[in-house]
């Protein structure tokens, strides 16, 4: 086989579909579940922090902003469907990239895959601890001591020269994942009966901001609209387009619902209930939220850090801004924990295809879960979240995603030409033209909405990851072959 034959081999759906049917994991999960892990990865840092900046770069047109974002999301949440009922096992994107496209397009998807779920814990756990700590300052009066009230990098002199002794570290986030790392390595069933919860607390947050908002709203604080117009400035300036680029990061994770789909009853079925379902769900109370904060509040005044607490400070009740805080950090455990999860599940499956090593994504053979490297990768994530500085991980996280999406959108228009033979228990309706608008509107935000160190940055992820690549799994994968991860021969007489 050429170098290039082998770059571009595929594996066989019918036998990740035999594979599929196989009860490595535990299957306890349904569509509801889904939707609520959807839901999760979805509404909570995103919509409680990025709305702020987003209003302050579009003014009240923010919620085409957040409908743009909601349309790329749309068109590739039907692609992500269609492929979940296909292919029902773990990876999601990586998955389908390596079923259709190839073996180093299934690498560079899941090396992006990183950046969508492993980094994003990152971010979301600085604004956990940022919400966990005015929690804490207005109940007791206490505070954190500054070096350790978020990830902030002092210089001394140019940019690579770090002043470890006056910079700042986020160690309550850091704590925040390791914890969320040991409970999703104790189980599946644990963790979704967990995120259930927080999804309930923090959609509950948002109707009761929607409810007591309607009592500030002013219709006359809409006008005008689009007081900045599409785009200003360039590329990740101001306007519609480069908010579109930045709320965006609230529609990610609708996809990690096909991360589990290993351990769903139905995955034919719950995957295409749990995507859709958790992006129907999240795009209206997204833009919900957004039109009552700016009828609330001239777009000019609205507060860049607590947009929705400070929006109902005028009621003078402090029970709704409690309310606020506790859907907050519910919003971001879940979000955290979600994503996690997702990582942990697409580390397992590149694991598995021998793209990573396999000792990495071992199962635990009493857990039933890829325990080892579900804390490996709650390590990882909590060093950034120590060090790593906010903006720099959210730019990087949307860029990845934007990518997964094109992606995901190239492998089904690919199949349906391809092999129009295979089983579709979802089908994407008008295709050619709703995966290509997927693709052109993920491309079109990404290069109009994101400044050119975002690119560079994601140019450079992208770099490391390819040589990775050609150092391991290039030449230790094998396409033809679908290697087992198993937990040892007695865990599988679980009851699950």
């Amino acid at each position: 086989m050429s170098i290039v034959s082998r770059l571009f081999s595929t594996t066989r759906i019918e036998e990740l579909r035999q594979l599929g049917a196989r009860k490595i994991l535990r299957r306890v999960l349904t569509g509801k579940d889904l939707v609520a892990i959807g839901l999760g990865t979805m509404i909570g840092g995103g919509i409680f922090t990025t709305i702020g900046p987003g209003v302050a770069k579009a003014g009240p047109a923010v919620i085409i902003a957040y409908i743009l974002a909601g349309a790329a999301s749309f068109f590739a949440a039907l692609c992500y469907a269609e492929l979940g009922s296909m292919v029902p096992i773990a990876g999601s994107a990586y998955t389908y990239a390596y079923a259709t496209l190839g073996q180093v397009i299934a690498w560079i998807i899941g090396w992006d895959l990183i950046l969508e779920y492993g980094i994003s814990a990152a971010p979301v756990a600085q604004q956990w601890s940022a919400y966990f700590q005015n929690a804490i300052h207005m109940l007791f009066g206490w505070s954190m001591p500054a070096w350790a009230t978020m990830a902030k990098y002092v210089h001394a002199g140019p940019w690579w020269h770090m002043d470890f002794a006056h910079s700042q570290y986020d160690i309550l986030g850091a704590l925040f994942v390791l914890l969320l790392s040991a409970l999703l390595a104790i189980g599946v069933r644990e963790t979704a009966t967990s995120n259930n919860t927080f999804v309930v607390v923090k959609v509950a947050a948002l109707l009761v901001f929607i409810v007591a908002g309607l009592f500030l709203f002013h219709p006359q604080n809409l006008h005008p609209f689009t007081p900045l117009g599409w785009v200003t400035g360039g590329a990740g300036g101001l306007g519609i387009i480069p908010a579109a680029a930045l709320v965006f990061f609230s529609y990610i994770g609708f996809d990690t619902a096909t991360t589990a789909a290993e351990e769903c009853k139905n995955p034919q079925v719950d995957v295409p209930v749990g995507v859709l379902g958790s992006l129907f769900i999240g795009t209206v109370l997204y833009c919900a939220v957004a039109l009552i904060l700016v009828g609330i509040v001239p777009w000019q005044h609205v507060d860049q850090n607590a947009a929705l607490a400070a929006a109902l400070r005028p009621l003078h009740s402090n029970l709704l801004e409690w309310i606020i805080i506790i859907g907050a950090l519910a919003g971001t455990t879940s979000v955290a924990l979600t994503s996690l999860f997702g990582q942990s599940r697409i580390f397992y499956v590149m694991a598995r295809d021998r793209m990573l090593p396999p000792f990495v994504a071992k199962i635990d053979p009493r857990l039933r879960t890829p325990a080892r490297m579900t804390m490996i990768t709650g390590a990882v994530v909590a060093l950034l979240t120590v060090i790593v500085p906010l903006d720099w991980l959210l730019e990087l996280v949307n860029i990845g995603t934007f990518s997964a999406f094109i992606i995901v959108c190239a492998g089904v228009l690919f199949l349906r030409y391809r092999r129009p033979d295979l089983p579709r228990k979802f089908r994407s309706p008008l295709v050619p033209l709703f995966p290509i608008l997927g693709i052109l509107l993920s491309a079109f935000l990404a290069t109009q909405g994101l400044g050119k160190y975002t690119w560079w940055r994601f140019i450079g992820w992208l770099i490391v990851g390819l040589v990775i690549y050609f150092i391991y799994g290039f030449r230790k994968s094998d396409p033809s072959k679908i290697n087992i991860l198993e937990p040892e021969p007695e865990a599988l007489t679980i009851e699950v």
